[in-house]
């Protein structure tokens, strides 16, 4: 499901969440991916309460709650300014910056970590980059030095494993609006730069 409370110029709600089809059968990812496309001051409010850094972030990502991993693959969270303001910043639209960080996360969904896998994530994140026409990837550009255009663009990235929490039967998968936020388990956070 594609939730857009900020538009990006370029990106229909039907185009984000047929990328995220896309991008989710290229992870090999099993189930459905929430995306929530918004402001910065949502993305600062989610920031804050998991990883306790009161500002905002570009992305954020929350693997599913324990019991739902066949039917759901996670939550994805992400900010349009922020995606705006990099795409100026590293030279593509918008609506590309907003596809870039949603395979990101989608990769950490599937279960990749670029701090502690010696390269498996930054090789398939260049791999199906190229495969779904995008440019440069997040691991990649986070690796190369800020030209003097100004600040180098930040990605941060919440893995959390949740304790074991109950759903009610009237609860689905597909209205299931990050029931992490609700779980708060233990877990580790990620800031890439």
């Amino acid at each position: 499901m594609v939730i857009v409370r900020k538009r990006v110029a370029g990106l229909s709600e039907i185009a984000l969440a047929r990328f995220v089809t896309r991008a989710g059968r290229a992870a090999r990812l099993h189930g459905a991916v929430n995306v929530l496309l918004t402001s910065n001051s949502e993305l600062r409010a989610l920031n804050s309460r998991f990883r306790g850094k009161d500002r905002p972030t570009d992305v954020l990502s929350f693997p599913p709650v324990f019991g739902l991993v066949n039917a759901f693959a996670g939550d994805v969270a992400i900010s349009a300014e922020m995606a705006a303001h990099n795409a100026r910043l590293l030279g593509h639209s918008p609506a590309e910056e907003v596809k870039i960080l949603t395979l990101h996360a989608m990769l950490h969904l599937a279960g990749y970590d670029h701090e502690r896998d010696d390269g498996e994530m930054a090789h398939t994140e260049e791999r199906l980059r190229k495969s779904l026409g995008l440019p440069i990837g997040l691991i990649h550009r986070n690796q190369l030095k800020p030209n003097g255009a100004g600040r180098k663009a930040r990605l941060t990235v919440i893995m959390r494993q949740p304790k074991a929490v109950g759903r009610s039967k009237s609860q689905s998968a597909s209205s299931h609006k990050f029931a992490m936020a609700k779980a708060a388990g233990n877990g580790r956070a990620t800031q890439v730069r």
